[in-house]
């Protein structure tokens, strides 16, 4: 079974995908550019439609900085719309729905500053990124606040997802609470399957 789909083996990008990789339309100028990183009406013509109430801004120092695979538990689950700020990241999101045909398996994609690339990753997957550059900002919007009682993740380097991930020699750098994340064999999904299965990326779609 294939377990790691990149952002370039599909020739189309279906909107019926759960995940999807997003460029949203740049205006330049002699002065520089304009974006309109989110704009509902655009997005839910791809089919995002749900209501954001919370951003998060990161920054990580030192190339090889991994930050996941974190997710919120029901009622509190979220969407996530995922973006870099200054650098690059491999962005990850993992299927965790169940009775998912796709349980289990992955997709990724290079996220940087300078194409403006974002990453929705719907409820029901568990999210994960790895610096690629020094200094890297990332932000994401949430469609739910935080909510320490439902925070839940899985281990970054768990076989049977098999992420690969684009790492330094020395390894990835870590927190305390990603060191210890349970596999995917002891998590009990809460997650509903929508009937879409997890599709390969292939190129962001411009709304």
């Amino acid at each position: 079974m294939l377990r790691a789909w990149r952002e370039k083996e599909a020739a189309t990008v279906m909107t019926s995908n759960p995940v999807q990789l997003i460029r949203p339309r740049r205006f330049g100028d002699d002065r520089g550019w304009f974006v309109e990183s989110w704009n509902r009406d655009r997005f839910a013509a791809l089919g995002i439609d749900c209501t954001f109430v919370q951003d998060n801004h990161s920054m990580s120092a030192t190339p090889g900085t991994l930050r996941g695979l974190h997710f919120q538990l029901p009622p509190f689950a979220q969407d996530k719309l995922v973006r870099c700020l200054r650098g690059r990241i491999f962005d990850v999101a993992v299927d965790v729905r169940k009775d998912s045909p796709t349980y289990g398996q992955w997709v990724g994609a290079t996220l940087t500053a300078a194409g403006g690339e974002q990453l929705f990753v719907p409820v029901g997957f568990a999210h994960g990124f790895v610096t690629l550059e020094p200094d890297v900002e990332v932000a994401y919007k949430t469609s739910a606040l935080y909510a320490p009682d439902c925070d839940a993740g899985l281990a970054w380097d768990d076989p049977e997802i098999g992420i690969d991930w684009p790492l330094p020699a020395s390894g990835p750098i870590l927190s305390g609470k990603d060191r210890a994340q349970p596999p995917l064999s002891a998590f009990a999904s809460p997650f509903a399957y929508d009937g879409r299965p997890l599709r390969p990326l292939g190129e962001a779609v411009v709304p």
